[in-house]
């Protein structure tokens, strides 16, 4: 699935327009640089999850978790680099907890993502445009 959106209030709508297409134990590992617009997205899920919690990104806590119907969990895999770092965040963990989990910097993780797991990559077009690709799972297709 391919969206373009421009500005951050599309790209929100987007996620939210998707979260309800998610199931407790997903994972969403995303791909883009900085200023892509992930903790963006990750708020339009933290919505259509049904959370009324604001959304920030975790670089400093690692993770944060937003309470709802379905819970989310953010994670920021900047400063992670090596499986001992990611022990330390209690992300495996998480992976058996039944929230859904959306994964910032996942390439840093690349060799402890489960299969299959859903990636959203988001392009930085020119100005505010994004362009975001979800892939991995037929729900999205």
């Amino acid at each position: 699935m391919v969206i373009h959106t421009q500005g951050p209030a599309e790209t929100q709508a987007a996620a939210q327009r998707l979260a309800p297409l998610l199931r407790p134990g997903d994972l969403i590992a995303y791909r883009g640089g900085m200023g892509a617009g992930k903790t963006t997205f990750t708020a339009g899920l933290a919505r259509g999850l049904g959370s009324t919690a604001w959304v920030s990104s975790p670089t400093f806590a690692l993770v944060h978790q937003y309470d709802g119907p379905v819970p989310l969990c953010h994670f920021d895999m900047f400063r992670v680099t090596t499986v001992e770092d990611l022990y330390s965040t209690g992300f495996f963990d998480y992976l058996e907890g039944g929230a859904v989990l959306a994964v910032e910097w996942s390439e840093n993780i690349e060799e402890a993502l489960p299969e299959p797991h859903i990636t959203v990559e988001i392009a930085i077009e020119e100005g505010d445009r994004r362009t975001i690709t979800i892939t991995g799972d037929e729900r999205f297709l």
